[in-house]
């Protein structure tokens, strides 16, 4: 989630403990890393960048939508933020993720190349959008990721569309049943200067990592910003789907693909109580929670959570 004007970009000082531990219990956390084979040194070198992936345009049965594709192997599609782009992912975050999979990065309706859909927007509209995509590009039944709103979309997706997710991560996001707790609104959040900003996506004393976010983001070519307009119809779909108003939120619980929530402690822009919800709706899902960490934690020390989500996305 983007508070601010784009000048963002993370490198993660902060040491986040990595893999899911063996015993498997839900939230639990082991530090595990390991020096890359000549082999795995050899193909990451052989990887493209997303920074590098051009923007394509997909013609969908719900306008057009344009994306980024960097990667080999299973799809992966990404769900981003409100008042974001696809250039706000980090790019060290992505091209983890694509040394493993043909990752899908792409901007939500009414920014850059995507259509914007009649309004009132809402979560589900933005989600069938994201099924018209995956139609499109033909990714049969990929995993998906969301961050923040776009985990939102990434939920009402897995009630709308089942058939179209084969697992579910969901980073620093909320339940849609109406029993949501917002810290913060997103009206206020959208007024926050930088050093806020900076507060709301990293804790205080990750300011290294918060200037290494800006500094690897930075790498893309300049992307559309979002419209006044179009945050307002984000603003809109956001609150309905907090008050419980949102068809698909309120059906969350029967979510039945593998599911792990992730977050930082440090959050206030979204409260752990959330994620105890969205663990008790969706039955069987993993929670992992990082300390010293906030909204963007995904970003903090981005190679090692995509080693977590590699790690849950094998078959």
């Amino acid at each position: 989630m983007r508070f601010g004007p784009k000048s963002a970009t993370t490198r993660g000082s902060l040491l986040l403990l990595t893999c899911l531990a063996a015993a498997g219990l839900p939230g639990a956390l082991s530090a595990c890393t390991s020096a890359p084979t000549a082999a795995l040194a050899a193909r990451q070198a052989r990887t493209p960048s997303v920074v590098t992936s051009p923007v394509r345009v997909a013609h969908t049965s719900l306008g057009t939508v344009g994306y980024r594709i960097v990667g080999s192997g299973p799809p992966l599609v990404m769900i981003t933020s409100y008042n974001a782009t696809m250039e706000d992912w980090d790019p060290r975050f992505v091209d983890a993720l694509a040394r493993h999979y043909r990752v899908v990065i792409f901007d939500n309706a009414g920014i850059g190349d995507t259509q914007r859909l009649p309004g009132p927007l809402t979560i589900d509209a933005m989600a069938r959008q994201t099924s018209a995509l995956i139609d499109t590009l033909r990714l049969s039944r990929p995993d998906v990721l969301g961050w923040s709103m776009g985990g939102m979309i990434a939920q009402a997706l897995a009630v709308l569309h089942p058939s179209q997710v084969r697992r579910l991560v969901l980073c620093a996001t909320f339940p849609g049943t109406g029993a949501v707790a917002p810290a913060a609104t997103i009206a206020s959040l959208t007024r926050l200067d930088p050093k806020q900003v900076e507060r709301a996506l990293f804790p205080p004393n990750q300011t290294k990592a918060y200037n290494a976010y800006l500094a690897s983001i930075a790498g893309y070519p300049p992307g559309a910003a979002s419209s006044p307009a179009v945050l307002a119809a984000d603003r809109g779909a956001v609150h309905e789907w907090w008050a419980g108003n949102d068809p698909a939120g309120r059906k969350i619980a029967k979510i039945s693909v593998p599911t792990l929530i992730a977050d930082g402690t440090a959050d206030w822009v979204d409260p752990s109580a959330n994620h105890r919800t969205l663990e008790r709706l969706i039955h069987g899902s993993r929670v992992v929670l990082y300390p010293d960490a906030a909204h963007a934690f995904l970003f903090q020390d981005p190679r090692q959570f995509a080693a977590v989500v590699g790690s849950f996305l094998e078959p």
